[in-house]
């Protein structure tokens, strides 16, 4: 383990602090009980100094132990969040869906921390409760047995307390979790969707919704915190009693000569420190649980495997293609979890027997209503899946035989909803690539963005807001096709990447990629016809299926639904 000497020394250093706790009592028993009647002031100074010596010993070491505790966590911490981190970012995708994005992202905020509390108290707490509970009675028992029982007999009474009252908050917890995430789950509908909300008027509505769930968390949370605040109460309750006995019953055996004053308050200090010993006790189990349940949906994404295994390294075509998909076939749902494990399932496929060839410097535009499998034509093109049957090829090389960043330095991809970052302009181009200045600028001409880039303040320094909010969705979109552009890819993808320019700087674009990229393949998914009209080939797609191919001269006369759809936006756009 990377951290393992710095946790034991940790541990060490609050097993030795626990002990110095664990000696004051008995070194003041000492003192009350055989040095002050013996009268001699050197001797009770010198006891006196070991007690004062023993207190700030145990003060420094709980100190230390507890700071190391802290940087221990927190590093540790920290590994856990990088791991997680780069371990999502080689999820294939159908790995990545079985997660999900919200549960991603719990699990490098919530559970992390979980982890980080579970491995802070396992250097402090852990130590300090069981020897509070055990070194307490072992010395109670060698300062007096007899008097030494009542605690024994209190310690299954307050244990069974505390592990029946966990038992059953411990589910309470788990449902206030649940609570929780229907909370955030409209919170964040709402800060996302919070234009339409306003533009509709439905901030009542959405007030209502909000109100509806947060009542519903703050039910479940006074119930769990009500039922865990049960043990406080009733363990004080058991303390006094157990307290009230040793004082009454101490006070006769010293009464009957049997025992000493000082044992009687060294017994009342040792008695509080196996209390504290068992509550501390109580909050391990508590902490634990939620750790153990935490690490076990961390390992979960940690133990995926993410190793790039290559296939079919001999499965080439020489056939004069550059990019081809021979017949295939895809289905986003192709198996599915269930409670003994997954299964094959019959689904709708998201492509079906998808079978065309280009050749290098081609362009093949896409077009089909939401949900025909425009996106996840690429998606298969860059290895993001696997297909389910059939294959593809790039430049005669079986896809899933490249490494992962040899095809994708390959190729410059725009997909739907990208991200700006809040960064330059020039960082958003170059996106962590070595490019200079001169490169960028190209880039941004034949996107159309360096007009707009050149009228705002400090230009390619200019920091863009978080997901590019400062910047508009034509100004957004033109900064993506730079970036993809800057790198002068072997193959462009853009899916849907101008819905948001008007068509004059959709056509310059165009015309631009044209003259500037020519040995460049090119496939752009566009729900215009305006935009694909002038590509060499243009497929049609229609629930998975291709029902169109050719140029568009050739689907006018061929595929209804192509001459359908340009009438109507055609039609529409000259009017």
């Amino acid at each position: 383990m990377k951290y393992g000497r710095y946790v034991f020394l940790a541990i060490i250093i609050k097993l030795f602090a626990t002990l110095s706790e664990l000696s004051l009592p008995y070194i003041l028993e000492h003192i009350i009980d055989d040095v002050v009647p013996g009268k001699d002031i050197k001797t009770v100074v010198l006891w006196g100094l070991l007690m004062f010596v023993a207190a700030l010993l145990c003060r420094f070491l709980n100190v230390t132990a507890n700071r190391r505790a802290v940087n221990n966590a927190h590093h540790i911490s920290y590994d856990i969040r990088q791991r997680l981190f780069e371990k999502t970012v080689n999820l294939t995708g159908k790995q990545f869906d079985s997660f999900g994005l919200p549960s991603i992202i719990s699990r490098m905020t919530s559970d992390s921390y979980n982890v980080q509390s579970s491995v802070q108290q396992f250097q402090t707490l852990c130590v300090r409760a069981p020897m509070m509970l055990i070194g307490g009675v072992i010395v109670s028992m060698i300062m007096d047995a007899k008097l030494a029982l009542i605690m024994v007999v209190m310690l299954p009474v307050l244990i069974a307390i505390i592990f029946f009252v966990s038992s059953k908050g411990i589910p309470l917890f788990t449902a206030v979790q649940s609570k929780l995430d229907n909370v955030v789950r409209v919170m964040r509908e709402n800060i996302t969707g919070i234009r339409v909300v306003k533009a509709l008027s439905k901030e009542k509505y959405e007030k209502n919704r909000f109100s509806s769930v947060n009542e519903e968390l703050t039910k479940q949370d006074i119930k769990a915190t009500t039922v865990m605040a049960i043990p406080g109460p009733m363990m004080q309750l058991s303390i006094n009693i157990g307290l009230s006995l040793v004082v009454l019953i101490g006070a006769l055996r010293v009464n009957e000569g049997l025992a000493k004053p000082g044992v009687i308050l060294a017994f009342l200090t040792y008695f509080n420190m196996v209390a504290m010993g068992v509550m501390g006790m109580n909050r391990i189990f508590i902490t634990m649980s939620k750790a153990s349940a935490s690490a076990d949906r961390i390992n979960k994404v940690l133990l995926t495997d993410t190793e790039e295994h290559l296939k079919n390294t001999d499965d080439v075509i020489n056939d004069g293609s550059y990019i081809k998909f021979s017949h295939v076939s895809f289905s986003y749902n192709e198996s599915i979890e269930n409670s003994s494990g997954f299964y094959e399932g019959e689904h709708e496929k998201s492509l079906d027997d998808i079978d065309f060839e280009l050749k290098k410097g081609e362009s093949l535009g896409i077009i089909g209503p939401t949900g025909s499998g425009k996106t996840t034509i690429i998606n298969l093109l860059m290895k993001f899946y696997e297909p389910d049957s059939g294959k593809i090829y790039i430049n005669g090389k079986n896809v899933l035989s490249y490494r992962k960043d040899e095809l994708r330095n390959m190729v410059g991809a725009v997909f739907q909803n990208d991200m700006i970052f809040n960064d330059t302009i020039r960082e958003n181009i170059a996106f962590g690539r070595q490019f200079d200045d001169k490169r960028i600028w190209e880039a941004a001409e034949d996107s159309m963005a360096a007009d707009f880039i050149k009228n705002i303040p400090q230009q390619l320094d200019y920091v863009a807001g978080i997901k590019g909010a400062d910047l508009s969705g034509g100004q957004k979109q033109r900064l993506l096709i730079a970036r993809a552009l800057v790198g002068r890819p072997d193959i462009l993808v853009f899916d849907d990447s101008s819905s948001a320019l008007d068509y004059k700087t959709d056509s310059n674009m165009r015309k631009a990629i044209k003259e500037h990229y020519p040995d460049a393949t090119m496939i752009m998914i566009a729900q215009r016809i305006s935009s694909i009209m002038g590509m060499d080939k243009i497929m049609v797609l229609d629930n998975g299926h291709c029902i169109g191919f050719g140029k568009h001269e050739d689907l006018i006369n061929t595929c209804k639904i192509y001459k359908e759809t340009f009438e109507a936006q055609m039609g529409s756009f000259e009017e």
